[in-house]
């Protein structure tokens, strides 16, 4: 800038702030300070750039505040919704383990039924041959007798020089022995058809017992179908709440699993290694399909389990506003985020564990340090008062401290960090991954 182009300023400015005379007075004399145009833009400046600063701070502020309410009272709704969800498909399960169970009655109720009609199908088939061997014999005596009838008649007409008046006695009985075995043909042609009917019916009972079984089959097929998908829709949120926090959902399952496998008595399995129907594939299959359903059921209850015990969970309950994020900061590792509120503010364990540091720690100032499982700590910084002591049990909820500024500070907040085996992550993930829990 020329110094004409400044004086020309100075005389613009002088027009519209002239100078202006401060008076002071005083026993020993009058005094004045000298304003002038330069030095009133200075103190009008400064005064509008504390003002603004000051509106959009107090701006951030509430925004923030109504922010943290919002959260915590869709934390809340999501959390009963979940609860409600949870409790809806443990009745579902319920319900169809009783359907299941029910339905395996009948199969074996009917499978008993027709192991019965394939019995007396079997046996009436059997008497069904015998009778046709009976015929069959009896048909070659007759056949044999009117041979042998033949053959004394043509005797006595050689003997009685050609009459057959004497041959009379001999076609009487004859006569008896045809009466005799056409009503023992009767009685076994009556006796046949009986069985006959019987079969019939035996038939007709077994295609109704298959319809039945094929009906049953496809309620079993149904049943299990909507257990499936009731396991599959309440398993693969899980999964992503692990994976997005960097914790493989298996190594955990397996983690879990370890700690809690306590059993007494003979070792049975849940599932059985083929259900009633014997070792044909549509059992097996059945069982398998089973013993899926029930391991998802298990990796759900396991699911709960480690959900108690990792921080998925806010640690501060009340009002406060987000001032610093995890990452580099000042080229340096900012290992947490900053949580900023009222002096004094409760702070909250975010999930299970073993308090194992209670105190000052340099940098941190009062410091909290709790160990959860599965290779996950999370510590609580700044701290105006601490709650615990070292080697003490926490549950998520528990007040472990209150809010400060202790430590390497400059002002009043939480500093909370999370650890999956001693490198610090972004609790942010965490906190987010709650949402599709609770």
């Amino acid at each position: 800038m020329s110094h004409r182009t400044f004086h020309r300023l100075g005389a613009a400015l002088e027009r519209r702030l002239p100078e202006q005379r401060l008076f002071l007075k005083s026993d020993r004399g009058t005094r004045f300070v000298r304003l002038g145009p330069w030095t009133q833009a200075l103190v009008l400046g400064g005064t509008a750039v504390f003002v603004a600063w000051s509106l959009l701070a107090t701006g951030i502020l509430m925004i923030g505040a109504i922010g943290s309410g919002d959260a915590r009272e869709q934390a809340r709704q999501s959390m009963i919704a979940f609860e409600g969800r949870l409790d809806s498909l443990s009745k579902e399960r319920d319900l169809r383990a009783a359907e299941a169970a029910a339905a395996q009655a009948r199969f074996s109720v009917a499978l008993g039924q027709v192991s019965q009609m394939q019995s007396a199908l079997l046996a009436s088939e059997q008497r069904r041959r015998e009778l046709e061997t009976g015929i069959g014999l009896i048909q070659e005596t007759l056949h044999t007798a009117m041979k042998e009838r033949d053959a004394s008649r043509l005797q006595v007409a050689r003997l009685s020089g050609g009459t057959a008046h004497s041959a009379a006695p001999d076609a009487a009985a004859v006569g008896e022995t045809l009466s005799l075995v056409t009503a023992e043909l009767g009685e076994t042609a009556r006796e046949r058809d009986g069985m006959q009917t019987e079969v019939a019916k035996a038939r007709a009972e077994a295609d109704d017992t298959t319809f039945q079984m094929k009906l049953l089959e496809q309620r079993h097929d149904q049943i299990f179908s909507q257990l499936e998908d009731a396991v599959t829709i309440s398993v693969e949120p899980l999964d992503q709440v692990f994976t997005s926090v960097g914790i493989d959902p298996k190594t955990l399952l397996a983690q879990v699993k370890r700690g809690y496998s306590g059993q007494g008595g003979p070792w049975e399995p849940l599932v059985p290694a083929s259900l009633p129907g014997g070792d044909t594939p549509q059992a097996q299959a059945d069982a398998a399909r089973a013993a899926k359903i029930l391991e998802g059921l298990d990796n759900l209850n396991l699911y709960r389990i480690a959900i108690e015990k990792t921080p998925l969970a806010m640690p501060i309950k009340s009002s406060f506003r987000f001032t610093s994020g995890f990452g580099q900061r000042w080229s340096r590792l900012h290992a947490g985020i900053d949580l900023a509120g009222a002096y004094g503010t409760p702070i909250y364990a975010t999930a299970d564990g073993v308090v194992t540091h209670a105190g000052w720690e340099n940098g941190y100032g009062n410091m909290v340090e709790i160990t959860h499982p599965y290779g996950i700590k999370t510590r609580f910084g700044h701290l105006s008062a601490v709650k615990v002591s070292v080697g003490e049990k926490v549950s998520r909820g528990d007040r472990i401290g209150d809010m400060g500024s202790t430590g390497r500070s400059t002002g009043t907040h939480l500093h909370y960090e999370v650890r999956i085996g001693g490198e610090p992550v972004n609790p942010l993930s965490f906190i987010k991954a709650a949402a599709n829990v609770f």
